[in-house]
């Protein structure tokens, strides 16, 4: 899914990648020209360190330690997020725990079970040109995550491009959902009877 979503990058833009799945979207950006921003104040990040090359000062917004490049910078996360709040930032790819067909999104709480802050993320959907999601289609439950509401507290509404799960991807676009592709050796049946959401 991380591989799939680097696909969604071109040359010359800013992303920030959210906690989870998006941040191994680093490992495959390959040679493009991609600048990566963290809102705890990094332009500029590089893909995982290899074994016994960890620095415990460089780490993402999820804690986890990641690598520089020859062209990053450090600020403060004033700096940071007025680049987000500022629409500095071209796309956002976040993980999430549910999304609505018309592209409302659930990514910070669920209600007396993990509520671990809202993070970035109220920020990012609201200053970003392009939100993607990347997320399983089910939850560990089997229960589709692609609802016709969302029954989570809502980090956004309106907000989501475009999804990529393990069954494929999809765009919001009028109406529902519009399925562009399937992941390999899944079925377009498959795909919609894990859906709630319309699919047009």
């Amino acid at each position: 899914m991380a591989e799939r979503a680097a696909q969604e990058l071109e040359d010359g833009m800013y992303v920030n990648l959210g906690i989870g799945i998006p941040t191994l979207v680093a490992n495959y950006v390959g040679d493009k020209d991609i600048t990566l921003q963290s809102e705890n104040g990094m332009l500029g990040m590089g893909p995982f360190p290899y074994e016994g090359e960890e620095d415990p000062d460089l780490i993402n917004a999820g804690k986890q330690t990641i690598t520089e490049l020859n062209r990053t910078s450090y600020f403060d996360s004033a700096m940071s997020f007025g680049m987000i709040r500022g629409g500095k930032i071209a796309a956002a790819i976040l993980g999430a725990m549910e999304v609505a067909e018309n592209g409302d999104l659930a990514n910070w709480m669920i209600p007396g079970k993990l509520v671990k802050g809202m993070g970035g993320a109220m920020d990012l959907v609201a200053g970003v040109e392009k939100v993607v999601v990347v997320m399983d289609h089910t939850n560990k439950a089997g229960e589709t995550k692609l609802l016709k509401s969302c029954t989570l507290p809502l980090t956004g509404t309106g907000v989501v491009d475009r999804i990529i799960t393990d069954l494929g991807v999809l765009d919001v676009v009028e109406g529902g959902l519009k399925i562009v592709e399937l992941a390999p050796d899944v079925t377009e049946d498959e795909l919609r009877s894990k859906t709630e959401a319309t699919i047009v």
